[in-house]
């Protein structure tokens, strides 16, 4: 029998999975609601979830629960950024010219020489650099299975009520990278250390979580 949208499945039962970005918010934000504890957070109070680990197997900008009940302002923005001819994005500096350094480039050489290998691995911070400025993204990992490019984002904190906004991005890197090389992509694999909500968001996410029914909910 399959797993329950949000729960493992049998194969790997620490993994929660979700057919859709929306749904995966949605997952994301009832996880910290249900399970969160009072923090404290270089911006503020937060409510602080237990670390999570998700795979999102569709991802889009014209989703509907993100068009229903996420920052509309923002989505069209985003949206209308990836029409243009040229996107680099907020992590583009880290993914393509980390000191120097093309990451993407190396990850494709190296998968495409060594298909089978665990070492595409990828870090998006600078040893010594001032704490503030340590992005939120710490790293991603890349590997072929089952004849599909699997991919990790590993964050060290992220706000959910606006989750979303990164994990589309995230996905044109992995498709880029299997266009690269000639595989489909496979799910998007996300781990947060630290999920949580802004205790100022809160209201908001309560309404939004009121609002959508969890699935195969009587």
């Amino acid at each position: 029998m399959p797993a329950r949208e949000g729960m493992p499945g049998r194969e790997d039962r620490d993994v929660r999975r979700f057919e859709t970005c929306g749904r995966a918010w949605i997952g994301v934000l009832r996880h910290v609601w249900a399970a969160g504890e009072a923090g404290l957070e270089d911006g503020g109070p937060i409510i602080e979830g237990p670390p999570l680990l998700f795979e999102i197997c569709s991802l889009s900008w014209e989703d509907p629960i993100l068009r229903e009940y996420g920052d509309r302002a923002r989505l069209v923005r985003r949206a209308q950024e990836r029409t243009r001819r040229v996107v680099r994005g907020r992590f583009w500096p880290r993914l393509h010219d980390l000191q120097g350094h093309d990451q993407i480039r190396w990850v494709v050489d190296l998968l495409r020489a060594r298909p089978w290998t665990t070492s595409a691995w990828i870090s998006l911070t600078i040893p010594g650099e001032p704490a503030d400025g340590l992005p939120a993204l710490t790293a991603l990992s890349f590997r072929i299975r089952g004849y599909r490019l699997i991919m990790t984002a590993m964050f060290r904190s992220q706000d959910v009520h606006r989750a979303y906004l990164a994990y589309i991005p995230l996905r044109e890197v992995q498709v880029q990278v299997a266009d690269e090389l000639g595989l489909p992509p496979g799910p998007l694999r996300v781990f947060v250390d630290v999920p949580h909500v802004h205790v100022g968001d809160a209201e908001r996410v309560a309404s939004v979580l009121a609002s959508v029914p969890e699935p195969n909910a009587a």
